[in-house]
């Protein structure tokens, strides 16, 4: 089989996944390809602030998933400087003219799901299903490097007429944690078109969606009970049930009324605690979230989480430490932005979709990168790249449509090339 250089390597990282944050041998990869090719490559520290960081693995994991990387072909020149979850990457291409400042966000990190051996699924079928138990790719972050790696290939080969590309390959999107990490470096303060393209989501192959503006706003929250442990027989009466606690905060949360007049959205994804049938648990861990249409909304549902929580450990007589782990904005797609998204799909022949409907409702910190180039005079869109699946997304048997990556690239370069061609009032930053 001829697989091109996007299909290539998006079935390499797909074969070693990293959750967020423990993308070292992915980062490291990115890094020393680019670099190769001769794209100015920032990593480590000059590419994500380590004190914004949200929901850092512990060094235990972080120590365990770097030398795992060491030991499968991480890239040893850059691979030192991603160590204690320093895992971005930002690449940049300039022609030397005057032109637009072009950025794409590509998100890197998988996630903590087992994946299907099925003999149906097509990484069986290939051998490139994930070697790493427990954690895969099952959101299409794989496709989304694989093509932005062909891509930088191509302009690598034939440079825009002008202007520059950036690519932002940013670590824990999965939980909303690394954009708001790097955008404080100030890389994308001065970006004139934003691109932040998704593969997947519900819509066919060859189908493009030029703006998602349905984004929710997110919040993620860690929360511990503390209580007192006992003798579940002897003494129950001596012990505080931490569990308890956890489990009854989650009935009440799943109960909160919808906010009139906006999309909301709650949900505890796991419960822990205790360790045996017969002691009461002195503690218990929450991981929940809270998703809204705007911004306020969303701190308006996090704050009725958080009393939920609160009034929980008091009517068991417990303690409760809460952690923001992670957090999400919306943001809305400029119309130059979604204009020459549309413009070169029309170009290759594409379907363009007025509206993604049918992929339902979710959120994507890459709205951090919008705004922050919004912030500066520059445009920007979250965009949807048809793919069909083999099974949905964050799923153990998600899987797309391959074709769909030689369509990304072909976009992509042709949103790039157009803008760096096109007149000097193109490239004003204006919306």
């Amino acid at each position: 089989m001829n697989e091109s250089a996007a299909v290539r390597w998006r079935r390499d990282i797909h074969r070693h996944p990293e959750v967020g944050f423990t993308e070292f041998r992915t980062a490291s990869r990115i890094a020393g390809a680019l670099t190769d090719l001769g794209w100015q490559v920032r990593t480590g520290a000059d590419a994500i602030s380590s004190a914004d960081r949200l929901g850092v693995p512990s060094d235990v994991d972080l120590d365990a998933a770097y030398a795992r990387a060491a030991d499968s072909g991480a890239d040893v020149r850059f691979l030192p400087v991603t160590k204690g979850g320093h895992t971005a990457v930002v690449a940049t291409l300039r022609t030397g003219r005057d032109g637009p400042a072009v950025g794409l966000r590509t998100d890197i990190d998988a996630l903590p799901i087992t994946e299907s051996a099925a003999d149906a699924h097509l990484p069986v079928q290939q051998g490139f299903r994930s070697v790493h138990d427990g954690v895969m790719h099952a959101c299409g972050h794989d496709g989304h490097i694989g093509i932005a790696m062909e891509l930088a290939d191509r302009l690598t080969a034939e440079p825009p007429a002008s202007g520059s590309v950036t690519i932002f390959f940013q670590p824990a999107e999965e939980g909303g944690r690394g954009a708001r990490a790097m955008v404080p470096t100030g890389l994308a303060d001065h970006i004139d078109l934003l691109l932040a393209p998704h593969l997947g989501l519900a819509l066919p192959t060859g189908t493009v969606v030029s703006s998602m503006d349905g984004l929710l706003a997110n919040s993620k929250l860690r929360a511990t009970f503390h209580g007192v442990a006992a003798h579940a027989s002897i003494a129950p009466h001596q012990g505080r049930n931490a569990l308890l606690g956890a489990a009854s905060a989650t009935l009440a949360i799943h109960g909160l009324p919808r906010i009139p007049g906006h999309e909301t959205r709650v949900g505890v994804g796991r419960i822990s605690g205790g360790t045996s049938s017969n002691i009461v648990p002195d503690t218990a861990e929450m991981l929940l979230e809270t998703r809204a249409d705007e911004g306020a909304v969303n701190e308006q549902l996090e704050a009725r989480v958080r009393q939920i929580l609160q009034g929980a450990a008091e009517m068991h007589d417990l303690t409760v430490d809460i952690d923001l782990i992670g957090a999400v904005t919306t943001a809305r797609a400029d119309r130059s932005a979604v204009a020459a998204v549309e413009s070169a799909a029309a170009d290759l022949g594409l379907t363009l979709t007025d509206h993604a409907a049918e992929s339902g409702l979710g959120s994507d910190d890459a709205t951090a990168f919008m705004r922050r180039a919004q912030a500066g005079g520059g445009a920007a869109t979250y965009l949807g790249i048809g793919a069909d699946l083999g099974g949905p997304h964050h799923t153990p048997g998600f899987d797309f449509d391959e074709r769909a990556l030689a369509i990304g690239v072909d976009l992509l370069e042709r949103v790039i090339r157009t803008a760096a061609a096109g007149p000097p009032a193109a490239h004003a930053r204006s919306r």
